[in-house]
């Protein structure tokens, strides 16, 4: 895990319950650096996903790192993405493949609070990583 992941999740842990722990989220997926409409092409599209989420995946060749972008049209599905992204952006494939984002989601209390359809586009972004990653190895 790195520490970007580390210190994004941090407001999160601390939060009193899911309603400050919803507020954190919303607040990350503000801070998401717009992603370029000339990024946000079908084939970026995750499927999966009730929302519309983009997500770019490259693989930077002299740093042997991930380099993800991503966007979603909705608030909480960005900030859930931004989480995401703070996890796997930068690591190598092989420290990708370690990571298990759903037991890091559980581990800040997420996953009870989310509804299926949005557990299943995390799932579907992790996938898209994962795969990528995999491929990379």
């Amino acid at each position: 895990m790195n520490s970007t992941f580390k210190a994004v999740t941090k407001d999160i842990e601390i939060a009193a319950g899911w309603q400050q722990k919803y507020r954190q989220i919303m607040l990350l997926g503000k801070q998401l650096p717009a992603m370029p409409d000339a990024l946000k092409v079908d084939d970026a599209l995750v499927k999966g996903c009730e929302s519309k989420v983009w997500l770019y995946i490259e693989f930077d060749h002299s740093e042997n790192s991930l380099v993800l972008a991503g966007d979603s049209d909705t608030r909480i599905v960005k900030g859930l993405l931004a989480l995401i992204l703070a996890l796997y952006n930068g690591l190598t494939p092989e420290q990708a493949a370690q990571i298990n984002a759903w037991d890091e989601f559980e581990r800040l209390g997420l996953i009870n609070h989310l509804s299926p359809s949005r557990g299943n586009g995390i799932k579907a972004m992790v996938d898209k990583i994962q795969t990528m990653a995999e491929q990379k190895r």
